[in-house]
C-alpha cells in the first residue's frame, strides 16, 4: 500500500476548506495580503498567490504549496498568510526581510518554485510584540515609511497583538485642558519626544520638555495609519488606557481629590517627580472615561488596553487589601466604559521589584480582576520566569516574552538557544493560561535574527538546533556558505550564551574610570570563538545581502570592542607602573582600536549616529523645533538623565569618533600627566570636565559623521582589521585563556 504524505493530505483538506471569500473581510484578508507582497517587492505579486481557508478551531494556520508555476499560500487571515509568505521567501528564496525601511528584500534572480507542500498552525493565539520603551531608544522619529515596513516585518513573523501608544499625548492633552489646565501647563507636564514612554510609564514628568505642539498634531495623524494597517493585517493593537498618573497642577484644580506622589525614579529631581490619583477617587473614573471616549473617537478601540501600575517606581502602599482595590476599581473603571474591555500588564515590576511584590500582594493585586480579564506578560522570561514565582500568575492569562535589549545598546549578547528551550518548557509546563508568546525589546538595533527566532516558535513544525544555526546562515548569506554555517554554528552554540542586561557594551563606548572596566564590560563568551566567527565569515567570498553585512560589522565591531578593553587595562597597569614608554604604546593601540570601530560602524546606516540625527532634525518645520529634536536625540544615547548616564550606549559611527574618542583621549592625557609628575591621577576632576564635556555635547549643531568619507567594503576593511590586530587579538585571546584556566 501507498504510504500517505499527511502533512500533504493536510494541506489538501485545507484545501477542500478554501472559499471564494464572499464577505468584504475575506476579501479584505487576501487583498491586504497581495498588497504586502507588492510592497516587498512587484516580482512576488506576480509569483504569490493568495487564498483564504475557513478553520474550525480558534488557532491560526498557514498553508504553501506550488502549482502550475505560482506559490499558492493560504490562511485563515491576513496575519497568517503573511506568515506563510515570509516561510516562503526564507526557506526558498533565502531572505531575511529588514525591519528597516531603506533596505529593499533581496530576492534571487528567479523565484523559486515550491516542491513540498507544508503546513503549520500557531501554537498560541496570542503574539505580542514592543516595549513601552522601543518607542524612545529607536522609534520617536519614525515618518509613515518606517512605519509601514515595520508593521510588514511584524506580520511577517505572526505578530498579531501589537503595542500601539504612538500620539497618546493629543488625547491627554485633550483631557487635561478639559479639566481646566493651560496649554502650557499640558505641555510642560510632558517629556520631551524621547522621553515619553519613562513618562506614559509614570517615572517622570517635564524632563527634557515642553513637548512642541507641532509633535502632539504629527504623531496623531501618524497613529491614525499606523492603526489602520495593523488592524488589515489582522493585528489588534494595544492602546493605553489611565493608570492614575496625573500632572501635579490637578491637585490645585481638584484640592479634595486623593493625589499622592510617588516615589523618586533614578537619581530625578523632585521637581520631575509623578503624581498618582486613587483609584477609589471619583474623579478617577471621570478621568478613564474621559480618556477612554476620546481615544475611541481619535483612533477607535481593540478593547485592549495597556494599563502599567507601579512600574519601578513605589505605590502608595504595599497592603495587599489596598493592591486588590487598586486593581479591582481600576477594571471596574475601564469595563464602565468599554464591556469588553481587557486589561494588559507588563509583569516588568515583579521582576524589578521583586522584593516588594511577594506572592501574597502579588495574588490580591491579579485576583482584583476578574479572571480572564487581565493579561500579564513576563517580560524577561530569558532571565526570570516570574510565572515560576507567582504560581503560573494565579489563574490569569499570560504571555511568555524574550527581551533581548536594554536601552538599544549595540553589542553583542542574547542566551537564544538556552531562551528557545525556556519558552519550550514553558509551552509543556506553564498551564492552560500561557496564552502566548512575545518580545519586549528595548530597542532594535540591527540584529533580527533573535525575534525572529522566538516568533518562529509559535508555528509548528519547528527547525531543530541544527538546522537553525544553518538556515539562518543561509538566509543572511544569501546562499549556502559553509562558512557563514560554521560562524553561525559558533555563535549560536557558543557566543549567544547570556542574557541581555542593563548598559551592557564594550569598554570602547563606556565612560572612563580608572583601574577597571565596569560590569558591563566582561567578556561572557570565549573571545578565540568570537575572532573564529569574525574569521570565517570573513572568509566568504563575497558579501551579498545587507544580513550578512550586519553580521560582520555585529560580530567585528563586538571583537575590538573587547580587545580595546584589554588594551585599557594593559595602559591601566603601566600608568600604575609609571611607566610612560607603555602607556604611549597601548593608548596608540586604543585610539587607533577607536578609529576602526567607528569606521567598522560606517559600512551599516543604521549604526551610524548620522543617521539618528537626520531623522530627529527631519521631524521639525523650522530650526528651533529641529534643534530641538536633534537635542533630545543626541541626550538620550549619552547623558539620558538622573543617573543613567550610558544606559543606552551605542557603538555606533560618529559617537564613537566624536563622543568616545574625545573621552578617552581625556583620559590618556590625564593619566600621562598624572604619571610625568608622579602624582595620583585626579578622578574628580576628570569626571566634572567629562560631564562638561558631555552635557556640551549634547547641544545640536556640534559634530557628528555627516560627510565622513570612509570606504564602503566591509569584506575588505573586515579582512585588513583581522591582519591589524593580529598580534594584539592573539595575546588578548592567550591572557584571557590562561584566567580563565586560573579561575577553574
Amino acid at each position: 500500500m501507498k504510504k500517505i504524505n499527511f502533512a500533504h493530505l493536510l494541506l489538501l483538506l485545507l484545501a477542500i476548506s478554501i472559499i471564494t471569500p464572499p464577505t468584504a473581510q475575506a476579501g479584505s484578508d487576501v487583498q491586504q495580503a497581495q498588497a504586502l507582497a507588492r510592497r516587498l517587492s512587484p516580482r512576488l505579486a506576480g509569483k504569490v498567490v493568495f487564498r483564504q481557508l475557513l478553520l474550525n478551531g480558534n488557532n491560526d494556520a498557514f498553508g504553501i504549496e506550488g502549482k502550475d508555476g505560482k506559490v499558492v499560500i493560504t490562511g485563515n487571515n491576513a496575519n497568517s498568510m503573511a506568515v506563510g509568505l515570509n516561510y516562503y521567501l526564507k526557506k526558498y528564496c533565502l531572505t531575511t526581510v529588514s525591519w528597516y525601511a531603506d533596505v529593499p528584500v533581496e530576492l534571487p534572480a528567479t523565484l523559486p518554485d515550491v516542491a513540498v507542500a507544508h503546513t503549520s498552525t500557531a501554537r498560541v493565539p496570542q503574539r505580542f510584540f514592543l516595549n513601552y520603551c522601543t518607542f524612545g531608544y529607536s522609534m520617536p522619529f519614525w515618518q509613515w515609511k518606517d512605519w509601514e515596513r515595520f508593521i510588514d516585518w511584524m506580520a511577517l513573523n505572526g505578530v498579531n497583538m501589537p503595542l500601539a501608544i504612538t500620539g497618546q499625548e493629543s488625547v491627554w492633552y485633550n483631557v487635561w485642558t478639559r479639566l481646566g489646565m493651560t496649554d502650557e501647563q499640558v505641555r510642560s507636564y510632558f517629556t520631551g519626544p524621547v522621553y515619553l514612554p519613562w513618562h506614559r510609564m509614570s517615572n517622570i514628568d517635564g524632563w527634557c520638555g515642553p513637548l512642541p505642539k507641532q509633535w502632539l498634531e504629527g504623531q496623531t495623524a501618524l497613529q491614525k495609519l499606523i492603526l489602520a494597517r495593523e488592524r488589515a493585517l489582522g493585528m489588534r493593537p494595544v492602546l493605553p488606557a489611565f493608570a492614575g498618573h496625573v500632572p501635579r497642577e490637578l491637585k490645585t484644580l481638584y484640592p479634595n481629590a486623593d493625589i499622592k506622589h510617588l516615589g523618586q525614579w533614578d537619581g530625578f529631581a523632585d521637581q520631575y517627580r509623578t503624581y498618582f490619583l486613587n483609584s477609589e477617587d471619583p474623579l478617577y473614573a471621570k478621568i478613564q472615561k474621559m480618556f477612554l471616549q476620546e481615544q475611541s473617537r481619535l483612533f477607535g478601540t481593540d478593547h485592549i488596553y495597556g494599563v502599567d501600575l507601579f512600574n519601578e517606581v513605589a505605590p502608595p502602599s504595599l497592603e495587599p487589601g489596598y493592591l486588590n482595590q487598586v486593581s479591582r476599581h481600576i477594571y471596574e473603571s475601564l469595563k464602565a466604559v468599554d464591556k469588553k474591555a481587557q486589561w494588559l500588564q507588563m509583569g516588568w515590576f515583579l521582576y524589578y521589584q521583586r522584593k516588594d511584590f511577594t506572592p501574597e500582594r502579588t495574588r490580591a493585586m491579579l485576583t482584583g480582576v476578574p479572571q480572564g480579564k487581565m493579561t500579564m506578560l513576563d517580560y524577561f522570561a530569558e532571565r526570570t520566569e516570574v510565572w515560576r514565582m507567582h504560581d503560573k500568575f494565579y489563574g490569569q492569562p499570560y504571555i511568555w516574552c524574550y527581551l533581548g535589549n536594554f536601552g538599544g545598546n549595540t553589542v553583542l549578547h542574547g542566551n537564544v538557544k538556552q531562551a528557545g528551550e525556556r519558552l519550550e518548557q514553558a509551552l509543556r509546563e506553564g498551564g492552560h493560561n500561557l496564552k502566548g508568546i512575545g518580545s519586549t525589546l528595548e530597542g532594535l538595533d540591527v540584529q533580527q535574527f533573535p525575534f525572529e527566532y522566538i516568533f518562529d516558535k509559535a508555528w509548528t513544525s519547528l527547525a531543530g538546533d541544527a538546522q537553525v544555526a544553518s538556515d539562518v546562515a543561509d538566509r543572511h548569506a544569501g546562499y549556502r556558505s559553509p562558512q557563514a554555517r560554521k560562524a553561525w554554528d559558533l555563535l549560536y552554540n557558543h557566543v549567544l550564551t547570556f542574557p541581555a542586561g542593563t548598559r551592557y557594551g564594550t569598554a570602547a563606548t563606556t565612560n572612563p574610570v580608572l583601574g577597571k572596566l565596569g560590569h558591563r564590560s566582561a567578556l561572557r563568551y570565549d573571545p578565540a570563538l568570537l575572532a573564529q566567527t569574525w574569521r570565517l565569515l570573513a572568509a566568504q567570498d563575497s558579501v551579498v545581502t545587507d544580513a550578512m553585512r550586519i553580521d560582520m560589522v555585529w560580530t567585528g565591531r563586538q571583537l575590538l570592542g573587547d580587545l580595546f578593553g584589554y588594551e585599557k587595562l594593559l595602559f591601566d597597569k603601566a600608568l600604575a607602573a609609571r611607566d610612560t614608554v607603555a602607556m604611549h604604546e597601548y593608548s596608540n593601540e586604543m585610539l587607533s582600536l577607536l578609529g576602526d570601530i567607528d569606521c567598522l560602524n560606517a559600512q551599516e546606516p543604521h549604526c551610524t549616529l548620522d543617521a539618528w540625527v537626520r531623522q530627529a532634525r527631519a521631524m521639525g518645520t523650522d530650526k528651533a523645533t529641529s534643534d530641538y529634536y536633534e537635542m533630545n536625540a543626541r541626550r538620550i544615547i549619552t547623558t539620558w538623565g538622573g543617573d543613567l548616564n550610558g544606559y543606552a550606549c551605542r557603538g555606533w559611527s560618529g559617537l564613537v569618533r566624536d563622543y568616545y574618542l574625545p573621552c578617552w583621549q581625556a583620559y590618556i592625557d590625564e593619566a600621562m600627566q598624572a604619571a610625568r609628575a608622579g602624582r595620583p591621577f585626579d578622578e574628580k576632576g576628570f569626571n566634572q570636565r567629562m560631564e562638561r564635556f558631555q552635557l556640551a555635547w549634547c547641544e545640536p549643531g556640534t559634530p557628528h559623521d555627516e560627510g565622513m568619507d570612509y570606504p564602503h567594503d566591509v569584506l575588505a576593511l573586515s579582512r585588513m582589521l583581522l591582519k591589524k590586530y593580529r598580534t594584539e587579538l592573539a595575546a588578548f585571546i592567550q591572557a584571557h585563556t590562561a584566567t580563565a584556566s586560573n579561575k577553574k
